[in-house]
């Protein structure tokens, strides 16, 4: 909301170093361009509290770990406790989104090279004692095979660790669709609640790879931002730069969620995909493969994108990438006949990265956040708009800055979240705001909004300072205007006070 950008340089101790991988003329081979991108933090892990032997650590790779993590905090959110009896797991179902290989593979797949390194060494002239002993250094470097290295290193163990750790008994998968991969889980754990196969999924995407081998492959597309920023739709957006990400939701039928007192943060609507079918090239985007999937979401959710407010586009910040994307959007939506500018257009990626596999569940975060707190989130690091793609003459528009998310008299918020891999997959979600779209608390918050209007005196009594947000929404409540009205924000409990005595 507040548009802060979390990209940066590569971390000391990372993976892979840029004075070792980084050349800034693109004609070397083996090397990147690329210094930055967007990096998660250290995490503190306890192997013992997941029930992991702490010497089992090494032959795991990240991503199985950083997902059971954060499954464990959504099941939290969703109000249940992963760590309690006492609830049917027999009908929990985990479903993921992936791409390509994993971190551990790559790195424990170098110690079988030794024989390549001694024959070069060789025939430099390297003695074998010597040669011996610089294969073992760098087999020194690198994790041991062991008995829990192949299952470590598999990709499909993100989802079979979570379900083993949690004694989840529904389907546990993994789906690869490139960088479509979390919209592709989420189709995939959409059909398992509506079959009645599960109760429960916990479905997104994990993508901790951001390694030198990953840099090299965007590398060589090319991909990868010579300016060393990501700026979708901007005049000087030049490319990506790639992230680290892991998001899971917790998705029930709305009639079930319901029933079970949670809370909602948004009701997918609809879910449409499809393929590119032959196309230019393997990984070129198609704005009329796009057009498809877009179409056949509207259509599964029953009303046409004329009353979408919202789009989280994949916007990759590539030239290629944001106009056909663009071109597909004016495209469709002008298809319904409504006039003038309508839908806010942005992308996390701006702020994060471009996590790949995990890269559609976090556009789903975001839109759902937008749809729950009821605000238009700020099209992120957009200073000036490309004009090659036509935003001032269609239907889609770009904000500076977050805004209220004012409500429509005939129909409820709704936003849009698109996710588009390599091998031409396609995906768009339809998101809707639940309940009765009253403005709902949000926090953290800068500062809380108080309108006072009619007995001002009878309004300043009511106001309890000791809790701003719910005095906040109380005093919205009451408010229908009047003669006389009184606005002010208030930060905290003292300043609250400090508004009231001045209003007095």
């Amino acid at each position: 909301m507040a548009g802060v950008d979390c990209i940066g340089p590569v971390p000391e101790g990372h993976s892979w170093s840029v004075a070792d991988h980084h050349d800034p003329d693109p004609t070397v081979p083996d090397k990147t361009w690329a210094t930055r991108g967007g990096f998660l933090d250290p995490v503190a892990f306890d192997p013992l509290q997941h029930g992991l032997p702490p010497a089992m650590l090494e032959s795991v790779d990240t991503t199985q770990l950083l997902a059971l993590l954060v499954a464990r905090e959504a099941l939290r959110d969703a109000g249940l406790d992963p760590d309690a009896e006492g609830w049917d797991r027999s009908k929990v179902s985990v479903v993921l989104g992936v791409t390509g290989p994993q971190e551990l593979a790559v790195t424990v797949g170098t110690r079988l090279q030794g024989p390549l390194f001694r024959k070069a060494l060789a025939r430099c002239g390297v003695s074998d004692a010597v040669a011996d002993a610089v294969v073992r250094d760098i087999a020194n470097h690198l994790p041991g095979w062991t008995e829990q290295t192949f299952p470590g290193l598999l990709a499909n163990v993100a989802a079979g660790r979570i379900a083993n750790r949690l004694d989840l008994g529904g389907t546990n998968a993994v789906v690869d669709a490139a960088c479509a991969s979390s919209l592709a889980a989420v189709q995939f754990a959409v059909a398992e609640l509506a079959s009645g196969r599960s109760d429960l999924a916990l479905t997104g995407g994990v993508d901790a790879l951001n390694d030198a081998f990953m840099h090299q492959c965007f590398t060589r597309t090319p991909a990868l931002s010579r300016a060393g920023d990501t700026r979708p739709f901007d005049v000087d957006a030049d490319g990506i730069l790639l992230g680290e990400g892991v998001a899971v939701l917790a998705m029930k039928r709305l009639a079930d969620a319901e029933r079970d007192g949670d809370r909602v943060y948004a009701v997918l609507r609809g879910l449409g995909s499809s393929s590119d079918g032959r196309h230019k090239s393997i990984y070129a985007p198609n704005a009329d493969g796009q057009a498809v999937a877009l179409r056949r979401a509207y259509a599964r959710a029953g009303f046409g994108p004329e009353t979408v407010e919202l789009v989280e586009a994949h916007g990759t910040g590539t030239r290629a990438g944001d106009a056909a994307e663009v071109e597909a959007l004016t495209r469709v939506f002008a298809e319904t006949g409504r006039g003038g500018r309508w839908a806010a257009l942005g992308s996390v990626k701006a702020q994060i990265g471009h996590t790949k596999g995990t890269a559609g569940a976090a556009g789903l975060v975001k839109a759902a956040l937008a749809l729950h707190q009821r605000v238009l989130p700020p099209s992120a690091k957009v200073a000036r708009p490309n004009p090659k793609l036509g935003l001032d003459q269609g239907p889609l528009y770009l904000s500076p800055r977050a805004r209220p998310w004012i409500r429509a008299a005939d129909h409820p918020r709704r936003a849009g979240v698109s996710a588009f891999g390599f091998g031409g997959s396609n995906f768009h979600a339809v998101l809707e705001e639940h309940g009765d779209g009253q403005v709902a608390a949000v926090a953290p918050a800068e500062a809380q909004l108080f309108l006072l209007g009619g007995d001002l005196e009878a309004q300043l009594d009511a106001l309890d300072p000791a809790d701003p947000v719910r005095a906040s929404r109380e005093a919205l409540a009451r408010w229908r205007g009047g003669e006389r009205v009184v606005a002010f924000l208030a930060r905290d409990a003292a300043e609250l006070r400090q508004r009231v005595a001045r209003a007095r």
